[in-house]
């Protein structure tokens, strides 16, 4: 579809860039992932990339939602969620530095609060700004790497004539971006013996590009094909065995590295980051520290994974924890002789709100998407989920009602790589949980649907919640700090107390009929929530049973399930 040009830099021009970037790379990531031997031959550059664009240009769509009925957002507010969503959805070394270029912009951008816009000459500065603070973010920074990409791509910026021209300026930049990718094979052994450029720095390519098109309509040269040296992908299966180190790592080439990558997002204050860096630095290499203001992305690649989690959590809290082991065929791993892993014939991914459900689905034998309240995953972190789970069949459980058009899409996605998907519609994680307890892997995979589907639907569902400011519900007006208690999604309870909220919907719920209780509790639900409620079970409704879970941060004080 044309796009309308762009002529200043405004909250418009953020929210095209990013729908724009993220097609760009979506239409390079299979290509970007093919090259990616460098820092580890792993294949996965592209789709790392695409998942960090996709998060920050779902967090600036929900700006935009947020603004539907009063105006515009002004390009402070676009900006900063530009920057926050790819700082939160980073994903990968790659996606990690994408996160900090697109936050070394945004403090320019965001810079004057007041102001509805910027010219080329802010532009300028906020591509400086974005290859410097993302080269600061790494630990020992590495010359052939995405980073050489943003200096360059900084350079010719300001090289650039037009003062007030952000298309000017945006196209000397993704031309200089351009020259410097083409370049990069001579700054790093591994990628000319592969005959391929950098994968990470292709994909900033194509972002730019992206910027381009933002500012002028039109999509410059390079953007829509390949951009590989000598497109030889058959050249990096050949010489995967040579690519070593890191994108950022100090020593190229290197036979050897550490066998986990560890990836999680961290509330913390500057001066205890500060040590963070230190510590991280000393377990392992590939150390890339990025964001502010209390909210961090760290990666790092380690042989101990519990340090590197210990070391966070001295530093402040963790979240999001990713720890994945380099497997067979990368760099790290190369000497083992054990064959690729074989697919299982069927998984289940489920979407959930808490560290405790997703202790309870991976003990069950689901692939669990950690979903933290207020951030839901967008539909690139279901496809991945269901490719990590390495299965001919996935019955896919979103366990969100507002997650039903984004798990369809991840679905359909899926679909076209020969994955057989099927989506039960789960509007609760108790009804996830009752769909997993029927299922058989054994069975006939339609059969094992249907009973999944059954069990999920025969299921109730609500939830103990705080209510965040004044609306209006089904049972009247809510103040902001009122308990509200929701059954199938709406309020049917607006109270003061916790307990007594979560008795009446119980109450109500059981009035019914039901054969059994599951009770989920939020870090913030009282203590004693759990054993009054399963008293009142037994003392007014015989042969209901009930069972406990602990379900973490998982934004509502209390899930619960009646089947």
């Amino acid at each position: 579809m044309a796009q309308v040009p762009q002529t200043f830099f405004d909250a418009l021009a953020v929210r095209t860039w990013c729908g724009l970037a993220l097609e760009a790379l979506g239409r390079a990531r299979e290509e970007i992932d093919a090259i990616n031997v460098y820092p580890v031959a792993d294949g996965d550059t592209g789709t790392n990339l695409y998942l960090t664009a996709e998060s920050a240009a779902a967090a600036v769509e929900a700006v935009f939602t947020a603004y539907d009925e009063g105006g515009r957002p002004s390009l402070a507010d676009a900006a900063r969620a530009m920057a926050h969503g790819a700082l939160i959805g980073a994903r990968g070394n790659s996606g990690t530095i994408l996160a900090q270029l697109l936050r070394g912009m945004a403090q320019v951008l965001a810079d004057d609060g007041e102001a509805s816009h910027t010219d080329g000459s802010g532009l300028r500065l906020a591509l400086r700004r974005a290859a410097d603070s993302a080269r600061q973010a790494v630990a020992h920074p590495v010359e052939g790497t995405v980073l050489s990409v943003a200096s360059a791509a900084a350079d010719a910026a300001e090289r650039s004539t037009g003062e007030g021209d952000c298309g000017a300026v945006a196209r000397a930049a993704y031309e200089g971006a351009r020259a410097a990718l083409a370049a990069t094979p001579g700054q790093l052994v591994v990628l000319e013996r592969a005959g391929v450029v950098d994968a990470g720095g292709r994909g900033l390519v194509a972002v730019l590009g992206a910027l381009v098109e933002t500012f002028t309509g039109e999509t410059p040269r390079g953007v829509a094909t390949s951009s590989v040296v000598h497109a030889r992908v058959d050249a990096v299966s050949d010489t995967a065995s040579m690519a070593a180190g890191d994108e950022c790592a100090d020593v190229p080439g290197e036979a050897d590295g550490p066998a986990f990558e560890v990836i999680y997002l961290l509330e913390a204050e500057d001066a205890a980051v500060t040590r963070l860096r230190t510590r991280l630095d000393a377990l392992g290499d590939s150390l890339v520290v990025v964001g502010g203001d209390g909210l961090w992305n760290v990666h790092v690649h380690v042989d101990d994974a519990g340090a590197a989690v210990e070391a966070g959590v001295e530093a402040g809290r963790p979240y999001r924890i990713r720890i994945t082991h380099f497997g067979v065929g990368d760099v790290h791993t190369r000497g083992g002789e054990r064959p690729p892993r074989e697919r299982v014939q069927r998984a289940v991914v489920a979407v959930v709100p808490g560290e405790g459900l997703a202790g309870l689905y991976t003990e069950a034998g689901a692939t669990a998407v950690l979903a933290r309240p207020g951030e839901p995953p967008a539909s690139g972190e279901l496809v991945e989920a269901v490719r990590r789970a390495h299965a001919r069949e996935v019955v896919l459980l979103p366990n969100d009602a507002d997650l039903r058009h984004t798990a369809a899409a991840a679905a359909e996605q899926a679909r076209t790589e020969g994955i057989r998907v099927a989506l039960i519609p789960t509007r609760s994680a108790v009804q996830g949980i009752a769909a997993l307890a029927v299922h058989e892997p054994e069975r006939r995979f339609d059969e094992d649907v249907v009973s999944m589907t059954s069990a999920a639907g025969a299921t109730r569902y609500a939830e103990v919640a705080v209510a965040e400011r004044q609306s209006w519900t089904l049972a009247g007006i809510c103040e902001a700090g009122d308990i509200l208690g929701l059954i199938d999604g709406d309020v049917a309870v607006i109270g003061s107390d916790v307990t007594a909220a979560a008795e009446t919907v119980l109450d109500r719920m059981l009035s019914a009929g039901g054969e059994l209780v599951t009770l989920v509790l939020g870090d913030d639900a009282p203590v004693s929530i759990a054993d009054h409620l399963e008293a009142r079970v037994r003392e007014a409704y015989l042969a209901v049973d009930t069972v406990v879970y602990r379900g973490g941060r998982q934004g509502a004080l209390l899930l619960i399930g009646v089947e």
